[in-house]
């Protein structure tokens, strides 16, 4: 069981994706990633993206701590309709519509993305299969929507190497939690 930690809907349950063909992010490892996120000041009033965003557990949590608006990005069927739900129930409390799900595959979405559009927080949770070229042709087609002093977390396995960073994007930080790190990228 998952939830909302903090904000507006803190302590709120979110719906879980049945089965085992995705890997939620842990109350305990959200819980240090959004500590993190907070001390950069990278939450309140952002334009934050999920991408491979699952049940939308991060996404949510960020518009309940103030982001400004939330894409959930999913292309299965079952995770894009749970991640439905729970932006509707993060949405519902906040009384506005702040997280829109979209779905879509990854490359698909942010091909046919605005110009000018950008984001302030990415997340970026992909399958752990997902080889290195794949993962990097992600990150080049992401660098130019986003915005100075952006910030992209990506959660791969901890026996994971790091990414190769495209130009226009550089590692400022990694953590490990158990079998998860988490990679901190921001625009070079």
């Amino acid at each position: 069981m998952t939830r909302i930690i903090a904000g507006a809907a803190g302590g709120s349950t979110l719906t879980s994706v049945p089965g085992t063909g995705t890997r939620p992010t842990t109350d305990r490892v959200k819980e240090a990633l959004f500590s993190r996120l907070e001390a950069y000041n990278a939450i309140h009033g952002a334009h934050v993206l999920d991408l491979f965003a699952g049940s939308g557990s991060l996404g949510v949590e960020s518009a309940s701590r103030g982001a400004a608006t939330v894409d959930l990005v999913e292309s299965a069927e079952k995770p894009a309709a749970v991640a439905q739900r729970n932006a509707d129930l993060v949405n519902r409390v906040l009384g506005w519509t702040a997280a829109r799900v979209h779905r879509t595959k990854v490359e698909t979405y942010l091909d046919r993305a605005a110009e000018d559009l950008s984001w302030d927080l990415v997340f970026l949770d992909p399958p752990y299969p997902l080889q290195d070229a794949p993962l990097g042709a992600i990150l080049t087609s992401l660098v130019p929507h986003l915005s100075q002093g952006a910030v992209v977390v990506l959660e791969r396995s901890a026996r994971s190497p790091e990414p190769h960073w495209p130009e226009g994007l550089e590692r400022f930080a990694e953590k490990k939690y158990g079998e998860t790190r988490l990679w901190f990228a921001e625009p070079a």
